[in-house]
């Protein structure tokens, strides 16, 4: 049976099809528009991108190189108190072994063998240096020969900044980071970084709903590409548009290089911290900051810390937050032990171990007032402010054991002063404090017959403030004193008499100390002495130094000519010096810097040395771009300094010395101490100077003398210094030829013999001006008692004229071959006497102005 069926009409569907397939076509050009859009908007960023990532390599590296600071060789001496572990450390730090262009050394019990190589700062010869119950016993070269001393490699200090941002950091390659350092960093923060291809879609997704859940975006989903990425190109805020830059430069990144080179390029850019003024960039700077060691040396839980410090470097830091930094170092541990990559006893042993830390103080591992001072000398002498990135080995004269010594000498030292200084402002019973600021300090330290700077520092926290003071000038005070009376024995080398005196001038010359108006330029000048009131009439030269007295000092300018002064210490140096009476007393601004280089004409025979602490600029070959010669001068005869120096001698034995003595510091020295409202203390040994200043800032006086604020710093440094191997060979001062040592009775200031055995000093003279009578000898005895009251007789006439003058030793280039002794013409400065003893005082002594002086026109009166 047929069947049929009937079918409606199809118009209506043949009509809806095509409308649906309108829709869809439609909906598919629209999602292929898209797509082209997309593609052709990524296409333009990623080549964008690309353009931005090959403008950063067009050096062929992602990091500039840096310029590095180093100190001065350590010399090794036959004799000296020295292990060969002791030279093998020494050697390993400087890079040798790990870097055998730089040189290579071979251990062999209590000898070493050390080769240096192509890239060293010294030439290819080598040495043997054998050592037996840590003492040198002797030095061979590689041909045999016989050596009294070899130089070791010389120590980084530091790398200069980088930029603006005083950014530090360490290079290091990816095989000088311990594998402990990866897997700390991988499991803290990118577990499967050896596995993705840059970016984790995973984490991402997990940190998108967080952030939604959370309504704050605080989710850290980025891979260590991404933060590499973002370190390098973009900047830290968190948007949409910047996370798009930042996984189109990841993927540039991945692409280039691999993942060895990345964790190579993250451990030298990550951010972990500040220290003082300066960003601290890279695991190779943050282990020498942290823990004062190469990378490489860093056990487990300190690479533990370090990772644990990527978070937050400022809310981690060890030294503020010891606690909040275990805890996260602990963390890692944990981590690290769910990755397998240490065990649970490892960890638990770890979690033990304390932080550890390198003492915080940068000043005394990478000196930074010095640094500042070696860039700023580069850019005056080389020119170029791109200094950072010419990638220069800068050799200096820095000693670092001897920087760290003065660091933390002045530290010690501070510590006391801000003591007196609160007990100062303390306020009495009833009264409100007012505010008050804490001084600051400087130490300057040289080698005083190289002129080497050995150490500086410029302030007492480089982090706190960059102001330098060891180059600030400020009012020399007392320290300034011995140039007055190294000018008067100029004086005596061609037998002329000095002023009124009577005789050449010696240390045993009478000056007179009473209160007394000097007219200069038509205006009185009435001084005053250190301690109000005080006024001891006649004494001797040696007296009115070692005492530090003002009046006396100045008179003596006076018959020098106070132009002569000034034109001595200009020649020394101290370039502000003019010839008024008040620059007899240190009334004319220095820096410290410029002190202790006038210092050294005392302490090196009369040959001034202008400070240096540039020795050579090599380049990353090694090949020499510039080397620095020191500039030196004979300014005093070499008998001139002697004598000065015997005088100050003096000052540290007897005088206002005494300070440093107190403090436990005793080998053979010579300083002096000043007081102008600052503080002083300027003192030498005979292989080591040393110029201590604190002060305000504001100028404010500190109302503390040297005495009792630089002295103790100065002795505190002196005597760590000596007990390094290479300062503590200190010897007695030795006398030039043309020199007289006397043995004098202090009570007649005659010479001494078995009659006066017990008040005996011994005093410098040149040859036949010392005193020809002795304290036995009655009839030239002093004063009898007729002669004081009346006021005659004496021994002014006991001083000889001294033998012929000896020539001076052999000027250095561009210098005189003899001092400039030639006296200017004296000012009319005349003194006023402001009262005479009366006969009672002359017989019994006292009396004087001690009620009636004036107060004096300028600062209040030096010490």
């Amino acid at each position: 049976m047929a069947v049929k069926l009937k079918y409606g009409s199809s118009t209506r569907g043949a009509s809806e099809a095509p409308f649906g397939y309108r829709v869809l076509r439609a909906f598919l050009v629209l999602l292929l528009g898209c797509a082209v859009a997309s593609v052709a908007v990524f296409g333009y960023y990623y080549i964008h991108y690309k353009h931005v990532v090959d403008d950063r390599l067009a050096s062929g590296h992602l990091f500039a190189s840096v310029s590095q600071i180093y100190a001065a060789p350590k010399q090794v001496r036959d004799g000296q108190k020295l292990t060969a572990d002791a030279i093998a450390a020494d050697l390993r730090r400087a890079g040798y072994n790990v870097n055998p262009k730089l040189g290579t050394y071979n251990l062999t019990g209590d000898s070493i063998f050390i080769k240096p190589g192509p890239e060293s700062y010294h030439s290819t010869d080598g040495a043997t240096i054998r050592t037996s119950r840590g003492v040198v016993t002797s030095i061979t070269a590689e041909n045999g020969a016989a050596l009294s001393g070899y130089e070791l490699e010389p120590q980084l200090i530091t790398a200069l900044s980088e930029d603006a941002n005083r950014t530090k950091r360490r290079m290091v390659s990816y095989s000088d980071i311990p594998p402990r350092m990866v897997q700390a960093v991988t499991a803290i923060e990118d577990r499967r970084f050896f596995e993705h291809s840059g970016v984790d879609y995973v984490r991402i997704a997990k940190c998108a709903v967080q952030d939604v859940l959370s309504h704050h975006m605080s989710c850290g989903g980025s891979t260590l590409t991404q933060q590499l990425a973002r370190g390098f190109f973009l900047s830290p805020e968190k948007h949409l548009i910047r996370k798009a830059k930042e996984v189109l430069i990841t993927f540039q990144l991945e692409a280039r290089f691999s993942k060895q080179q990345i964790f190579e390029m993250y451990a030298n850019e990550i951010n972990l911290g500040q220290r003082g003024s300066y960003a601290i960039n890279g695991f190779g700077e943050a282990s020498q900051t942290y823990f004062g060691k190469p990378l490489r040396q860093l056990d487990t839980a300190q690479c533990a810390l370090l990772a644990g410090m990527i978070q937050s470097p400022s809310r981690l830091n060890p030294y503020r937050h010891p606690e909040r930094a275990m805890a996260r170092r602990n963390l890692v541990l944990d981590s690290m032990v769910e990755t397998g990559a240490i065990t649970e006893q490892e960890a638990t042993v770890a979690k033990a171990e304390p932080l550890h830390l390198a003492p915080p103080n940068i000043d005394a591992s990478e000196a930074p007032y010095f640094v500042d001072l070696v860039h700023d000398q580069l850019v005056q002498r080389i020119g170029d402010q791109d200094l950072a990135h010419q990638n220069l080995r800068i050799y200096t004269s820095l000693d670092p054991d001897l920087q760290r010594a003065a660091t933390e000498a002045v530290e010690v030292g501070m510590k006391s002063i801000d003591e007196l200084v609160r007990k100062l402002h303390r306020p009495r019973k009833g009264q409100v404090e007012k505010p008050f600021s804490y001084p600051q300090v400087a130490l300057i330290a040289l080698d005083p017959h190289t002129g080497q700077i050995l150490a500086l520092v410029g302030g007492r926290n480089y982090g706190a403030s960059q102001l330098n003071h060891a180059i600030a000038k400020r009012p020399t005070g007392s320290t300034f004193k011995p140039f007055v009376y190294a000018a008067a024995y100029n004086t005596s080398l061609n037998g002329t008499a000095l002023g009124d005196t009577g005789g050449v001038f010696t240390a045993l010359t009478q000056l007179n100390d009473d209160s007394t108006t000097f007219m200069f330029g038509g205006k009185p000048y009435t001084p005053g002495n250190f301690v109000k009131g005080e006024y001891p009439g006649m004494v001797t030269a040696d007296t009115a130094l070692v005492h530090s007295l003002n009046i006396a000092t100045i008179s003596l300018a006076q018959m020098v000519g106070f132009g002569n002064v000034a034109a001595l210490a200009r020649s020394a140096g101290l370039t502000s010096v003019e010839g008024t009476p008040s620059a007899a007393i240190g009334a004319y601004g220095a820096t410290p810097l410029e002190l202790a280089g006038a210092y050294t004409v005392f302490a090196n025979n009369g040959v001034h040395l202008t400070p240096w602490m540039l020795a050579s600029v090599r380049n990353s070959n090694g090949d020499i771009v510039s080397d620095f010669a020191p500039d030196a001068r004979q300014v005093l005869d070499p008998r001139v300094a002697f004598l000065t120096q015997s005088m100050m001698e003096d000052v540290m034995n007897h005088g206002t010395g005494l300070a440093a003595r107190a403090h436990g510091f005793t080998a053979p020295a010579a300083g002096k101490t000043g007081t102008e409202h600052d503080a002083w203390f300027a003192g030498y040994t005979s292989n080591l100077l040393c110029i201590v200043w604190v002060g305000n800032d504001d100028y404010t006086d500190l109302k503390i003398q040297g005495a009792d604020a630089a002295a103790p710093i100065w002795a505190e440094f002196m005597n760590r210094a000596i007990k390094l191997p290479q300062y503590s060979d200190v010897k007695s001062f030795t006398p030039p030829s043309g020199i007289t040592e006397a043995t004098i009775d202090k009570t007649t200031n005659l010479l001494a013999n078995s009659s006066c055995p017990d008040n005996t000093m011994t005093v410098a003279f040149l040859d036949g001006t010392a005193p020809v009578n002795t304290c036995s000898q009655m009839t030239e005895s002093p004063q009898n008692f007729i002669e004081k009251i009346f006021g005659i007789g004496g021994h002014k006439d006991n001083a000889q004229p001294p033998a012929q003058p000896q020539s001076a030793p052999p000027a250095t280039p561009h210098a005189p071959a003899q001092p400039p002794n030639q006296a200017l013409p004296a000012e009319p400065a005349q003194p006023v006497q402001q009262k005479k003893k009366n006969i009672f005082q002359k017989i019994f002594g006292g009396g004087g102005n001690k009620n009636n002086q004036q107060q004096p026109q300028q600062e209040p009166p030096p010490q």
